[in-house]
């Protein structure tokens, strides 16, 4: 699906019209998807940047809903003028592309993706996360669909390199109940002020994706141990 099909249901809403009337010098900075593989439940998002440094967020899955940011942005956004290129649903097999070109071999799982300004170019920014608990962090020029930058990582890693994270992997239930529910515009930050390497405890999604999968791990762990018992008797 284009990000224009959701750019043009938010401005027919009638949400929208009374968010654009009250403010007019708002303008689209970003958009923020989950394309999940396993669920088929994905998340549209568009953001608009407003003049006090906050963002309104537009939730566009169960109609249109918004939500105005609490916090204020310590710098400006870029506005999005030009009409985006990629679909949505290309995505996937663009990062596919690339990981038979550099010999990755998992199953992509989940995509969470940002569209955003970076170096005056329109960017995908995606994590992507794979089968074995494997986390890639691609770029894409919007434009023709270049990878700009390709990074795979280990998700325990990650969560052994954040302070507090690291007990998480015995205890997820508790370790997410001490991490805050992020805002989609802190992310956007992260993405103006540097090329975001993923801090986990500023993504729930990925975090409640790794809880899933540590838990897939450790039940099939323990199967092959029964199993191996049962063939030692």
């Amino acid at each position: 699906m284009k990000f224009n099909h959701y750019l043009n249901k938010l401005h027919e809403s009638s949400q929208f019209k009374k968010f654009s009337e009250k403010n007019k010098k708002a303008y689209l900075c970003a958009g923020f998807f989950v394309i999940d593989m396993e669920t088929g439940k994905h998340i549209h998002q568009i953001d608009y940047a407003l003049p006090n440094k906050k963002v309104a967020t537009f939730l566009l899955d169960e109609g249109v809903k918004i939500k105005i940011s609490k916090q204020t942005l310590k710098k400006k956004l870029p506005e999005i003028k030009t009409d985006i290129k990629t679909d949505i649903d290309a995505l996937k097999g663009i990062v596919e592309d690339e990981m038979k070109n550099r010999t990755v071999t998992e199953n992509i799982k989940k995509i969470i993706a940002i569209l955003h300004i970076y170096d005056n170019k329109i960017i995908w920014n995606l994590q992507c996360i794979l089968d074995g608990l494997t986390l890639l962090q691609v770029h894409v020029d919007d434009v023709d669909q270049s990878v700009l930058k390709f990074d795979k990582h280990s998700l325990i890693d990650l969560i052994k390199k954040q302070p507090g994270l690291a007990g998480g992997m015995q205890q997820p239930q508790q370790s997410a109940q001490t991490i805050q529910q992020p805002q989609i515009q802190e992310q956007q930050q992260q993405v103006q002020e540097q090329p975001p390497s993923i801090s986990l405890n500023k993504g729930k999604e990925l975090l409640e994706k790794l809880q899933e999968e540590l838990k897939k791990e450790k039940a099939a762990a323990k199967k092959s141990e029964k199993k191996k018992a049962k063939g030692k008797k």
